[in-house]
Parts: structure tokens; sequence; C-alpha cells
């Protein structure tokens, strides 16, 4: 009987931290998946670290160095799914426990081929940062189906059927294969839209041979160093020594809804707080309320 989901997670030589990225998986509420590791011409210890996981819903690809970005042997992959639906994890990210089930949901729902959940930055100063985008305004779509994408893969599951539509991702670009799927997905799917889960379903952490992040993300750092009001549940004191993701892993260990709930919250309540500072330069320009004497 073929799985619910598959789940598709890549690797190039980061034996360190893969282990935190597939327990993410195997806690997963929604059990009924598979998970398929890829690696990328991996000259470290990971294939010592997949073996460690002796469940049978881990099929493990260990595979010789691809060209560019090893797109061509994610597809080597992917034509094996068996999953209905194709999530993807990231060797260096951590999903949470509802993971699953939250974006399946939303891709029900909405009727869509394509979900995504709100991304969430973990940089090295241990802050979680938020990304505010809403894929269902047509104007926020357009934008990043032409001009830029801040959702990483992690965030991301669609339907097997649209991936097998679209010719699987692309093998002959350097960077952003992904997104370039994924735009073919939704422009040509029959609702031609992306489904949204407006509350983040897993943690993404800057890759080791990035310097920095996206502007916007920086910016936001700013914002979480500077601002008395940061959650704490949006934070997380980095001890020496440790990979964030085993920080993070350790942090979430012990109760991962209850955890998530209240990362939750801390999102929520950022985005109150941005909101309320763009709105109140506006309204003081305009002078005080009828109500004010």
């Amino acid at each position: 009987m073929n799985p619910r989901v598959t789940i598709l997670l890549p690797t190039h030589n980061r034996a360190d931290v893969l282990g935190y990225a597939i327990r993410s998986v195997l806690w997963q509420i929604e059990q009924d998946f598979e998970l398929l590791i890829v690696g990328d011409g991996c000259t470290d210890g990971t294939s010592e670290v997949v073996a460690s996981f002796p469940d049978p819903r881990i099929r493990w690809f260990d595979l010789p160095k691809a060209p560019l970005s090893g797109y061509a042997n994610r597809n080597i992959a992917l034509r094996q799914a068996r999953g209905s639906y194709i999530a993807y994890g990231q060797h260096d990210d951590i999903m949470l426990p509802d993971h699953l089930g939250a974006l399946i949901a939303t891709l029900e729902v909405a009727g869509a081929d394509w979900a995504y959940s709100r991304p969430l930055w973990c940089v090295p100063s241990g802050f979680v940062l938020p990304f505010f985008l809403n894929l269902t305004h047509s104007d926020e779509l357009t934008y990043y189906l032409e001009v830029e994408n801040h959702i990483p893969s992690c965030c991301v599951l669609h339907r097997r059927d649209a991936l097998e539509r679209v010719g699987y991702w692309p093998e002959d670009v350097p960077l952003m294969a992904d997104w370039i799927c994924w735009q073919r997905i939704i422009r040509t799917s029959a609702t031609r839209s992306a489904a949204h889960c407006a509350v983040p379903t897993s943690l993404h952490f800057r890759a080791i041979w990035k310097e920095r992040d996206v502007p916007a993300t920086e910016w936001l750092e700013q914002v979480a160093k500077l601002a008395p009001w940061w959650p704490n549940s949006c934070k997380l004191s980095i001890p020496p020594g440790l990979t964030e993701q085993q920080a993070f892993f350790d942090a979430i260990a012990p109760d991962p809804l209850a955890w998530a709930a209240r990362l939750r919250a801390g999102v929520a309540e950022i985005a109150d707080r941005l909101a309320w500072g763009s709105i109140l330069p506006a309204a003081r320009s305009w002078g005080p309320s009828p109500a004010e004497p």
C-alpha cells in the first residue's frame, strides 16, 4: 500500500546535524509517510547517521556527486516517490510535529496543487524571524512568481501528480531549482493559486556556505535585537560548542507540541507589533483623531 506522503530530504556532508532533521520527520503526527534521503556525493559520516535510524519507511540514496547543486539526484528519488503528496526536508532544518498534517489540510481546503506554511528563519544569534507573505493575495503572488522567492523548500507540500505534470525539478540551473519548479506547478494548476498555511510548521536555518541572509531577514534581526518586546519564545541562547540545530532540538524535544504553540503565539505577537509600528506613524501624520481633545 502506498504511503500518503513522500518526504524528500537531500543532503551533502552535514552529518553533524542530519540526525535532528530525521528525528523531526519521525515525530510527525501524520505517520503515513516514506522518507527518501538523497546523498549528493557525501564524503563524511552521513551513511552512518542514516543507518542509525532503522525505520523501514526510510530509503537511503547514496549517490555520487551530481552536477551543479545536485538537482539531478533529487529527481532520481522523486521519480520513485509513491505518496500522493510530496513534502521537503532539508538536512539542516527541523519540522514541527504537525507540519505534514497542517499542510495537507491547507492544501485540501484550498483545492490547490501547492501549499506552503509561514517561513521562519533561525539565525546564528538565536533569534527566530518570521517572514510575512500571503500568496492568496494576487499582488503578492505575482511578486513571488516574477521577482523573488522567500519560501524555503522545508515549508512546501504539493501533489505528486503536479510534480509529474511539470517534469520534476530542472537540472540545468545552478541554484533555485525549487523556485522554478514551484512557479511551474502554480502556473499550470487548475486554480493557478497557492494555498497558504498562516502558522509556521518548520524551522529553517541558514546554510553553512551562506555568509549572510536576505536583506529583509537581516533587517528583522536588527529589530529583534533592539526591541524590548521581542517574545522569549522566538529567541534562544545557543550554548558554545553546540550547533544551532542541536540547541533548538534540545529545547523542542521535551514537549514539541507545547513548544510549537508558544512559538506560534510569539509569531502572532511579532506580527501585531510590526503592524502597530507601521500604522502609528501614518495615523499620527493625520493629526489627532476626532475623539481626542
